[in-house]
């Protein structure tokens, strides 16, 4: 069997991608995402699609929580500008442990358009998954994909990036320019 992604995918946009984004507010953001228990041709079709709305939408991570389906998938691609390179698919991912020093650095969200803000997170993650042939692998990252894996498996638990900052003054400021309200905020930061 082969190790490399049959999940071929031009990065490109699309004029009309497949899925759309839900934005801040769905209750489907809120929900615990349940555990994919078969991965077949439908389920990695379900990531093409993800992944060419990630792309369209300028996004280098996705949870299929944001298209609308409660499901324990993920998609990342922080190389988007390199088309040889591979995008990563999470199936069913855990965060085994989390390390390194703490690390400020602004985020966004596909869906929470609009609003960078400051999140602090652990430098170092290692994380368990099965990628899009149901194979169990393990990856230790860092820096900006460390950060995009802890930002996508907070979305299957229901929590997004806004949930994080503590100064909610300035969050609400920066939600209310896009649109946003702070009351869909749950704060845990």
């Amino acid at each position: 069997m082969s190790t490399t992604s049959s999940i071929v995918i031009n990065k490109k946009k699309m004029k009309n991608p497949p899925l759309e984004v839900v934005q801040l507010g769905d209750k489907m953001l809120r929900q615990p995402a349940k555990r994919v228990t078969k991965i077949d041709e439908e389920l990695r079709e379900t990531v093409r699609k993800m992944l060419q709305t990630m792309y369209s939408q300028d996004g280098i991570g996705l949870a299929a929580p944001q298209v609308g389906i409660n499901r324990q998938i993920v998609v990342i691609d922080v190389e988007t500008d390199k088309p040889d390179i591979e995008p990563l698919v999470l199936i069913n991912p855990v965060i085994k442990r989390l390390g390194g020093e703490k690390v400020s650095d602004q985020e966004g969200c596909l869906s929470v358009v609009g609003v960078f803000m400051d999140v602090v997170r652990l430098d170092v993650v290692e994380v368990s998954y099965k990628d899009e042939y149901g194979r169990l692998k393990t990856l230790t990252a860092d820096g900006l994909l460390s950060r995009v894996i802890q930002h996508e498996v907070d979305h299957l638990n229901g929590i997004l990036f806004v949930d994080r900052i503590p100064n909610h003054l300035a969050l609400g400021q920066e939600l209310k320019k896009q649109g946003f309200s702070l009351k869909t905020v749950k704060a845990i930061a």
